[in-house]
């Protein structure tokens, strides 16, 4: 029997799942062009299990990215909910930093994978958006970001990450890079004033 596509899947199933895109992450980001096989392979699954979670090279690719959105997305409230809101803000953005190095490498993919797309069709960014409104907002409650910023504000903030090279030594440049954005987003706070 099939299942209903939203159904949830069995445990064992969500496990093949959750390995496939962790290894199509990683494999995708070295070359836009890596063989499904290999993929399937470096998974530990069959290629009939491959194929029936993803039934082609655009379906696993989108599903990579929208994975990445929403780990990246709920690591906002699981940061919010065991540390102080400034400090879950600056860990969350070394996160968006790590995402977005990834992203750059599966940039060729995503591209393929969503050129014959509508625009309703493509994947979106309000996962992303959304959690960092809420770090924004919980920051604000808090006294220790400046009141009013947007996520608009935020992401022409740090938009310098998708300016860094992936390949060369990024982290340090980003921490410099977040470090500064976060110092800027603390000034005028009421809680950060002596």
């Amino acid at each position: 029997m099939r299942q209903k596509k939203d159904s949830p899947l069995r445990s064992d199933a969500q496990r093949n799942r959750e390995r496939i895109l962790a290894v199509a992450l990683t494999e995708l980001t070295r070359s836009a062009d890596a063989p499904l096989s290999r993929i399937a392979r470096k998974a530990c699954v069959g290629q009939g299990t491959f194929y029936r979670h993803f039934p082609n090279r655009e379906a696993l690719v989108l599903e990579v990215y929208r994975f990445e959105i929403r780990q990246v997305a709920d690591a906002a409230a699981e940061l919010l909910a065991t540390r102080e809101p400034d400090r879950a803000l600056r860990e969350w953005m070394d996160r968006l930093a790590l995402f977005a190095m990834a992203k750059a490498g599966l940039a060729d993919a995503i591209r393929q994978a969503i050129s014959g797309l509508s625009a309703p069709d493509r994947p979106g960014h309000a996962p992303v958006s959304e959690a960092a409104e809420l770090l924004l907002r919980a920051g604000e409650k808090a006294g220790t970001i400046r009141p009013g910023v947007t996520h608009e504000d935020f992401f022409l903030a740090i938009a310098g990450l998708w300016q860094i090279d992936p390949q060369q030594d990024w982290q340090p440049r980003a921490t410099r890079l977040l470090d500064l954005v976060m110092d800027g987003l603390r000034t005028g706070a009421p809680g950060t004033e002596k």
